[in-house]
């Protein structure tokens, strides 16, 4: 089992389910998978880009990315249906957690001027989504052999009921938000 994980079971739940007056330990708000995604419009014109960020990403993740292609064409951007232009990977169970562990551990800190991830981008419905500017952060890649800077979405679906949930779940597995005006009155 995952460091994280362990932790979650142990610790983190029986404090959710009291902070937030739970009675059913069902309804104890989880993480339930991690997407991790690339969007590479400039792979059209450079064709060993695609490789290259797919190499990136299963380094990072720890698994194979899924090509995502182009669902219409576009003339302004010259795009044709079917074209590569993106990568993603779903993690879920242990993998899951041993990537939000090295995330919050190794790779949110080597983050150049971080002050804390934005506490509005929640979805309304308990998800939660940030960006990373580049690949380089993780300590799975090697900077000297990075030929282009490229940078990911990070989604994070929980099964909380709301945003305020979520927070107190992400909070909890160490998560670092900025403070807000209404947590510096607190």
């Amino acid at each position: 089992m995952a460091r994280l994980q362990e932790k979650y079971k142990n610790e983190i739940a029986a404090v959710l389910k009291q902070e937030l007056g739970i009675k059913n330990p069902m309804a104890i708000p989880r993480v339930d998978k991690i997407v991790i995604s690339m969007g590479l419009g400039s792979a059209i014109s450079e064709k060993g880009r695609i490789a290259a960020a797919q190499k990136e990403l299963a380094l990072i993740a720890g698994q194979k990315p899924l090509v995502c292609k182009a669902k219409k064409s576009v003339s302004n951007f010259k795009l044709r249906e079917g074209y590569d232009i993106g990568l993603k990977v779903t993690l879920r169970g242990k993998r899951m957690y041993e990537f939000l562990d090295r995330l919050i551990a190794i790779a949110i800190p080597r983050v150049r001027d971080f002050r804390g991830l934005n506490p509005n981008s929640f979805d309304g419905r308990g998800n939660y989504s940030m960006g990373v500017t580049e690949q380089t952060v993780f300590p799975e890649v090697d900077p000297d052999k990075v030929t282009f800077q490229q940078g990911m979405n990070i989604t994070f679906a929980t099964s909380a009921r709301n945003d305020r949930e979520a927070r107190e779940l992400l909070q909890k597995l160490g998560l670092p938000f900025r403070k807000t005006d209404t947590d510096k009155a607190a």
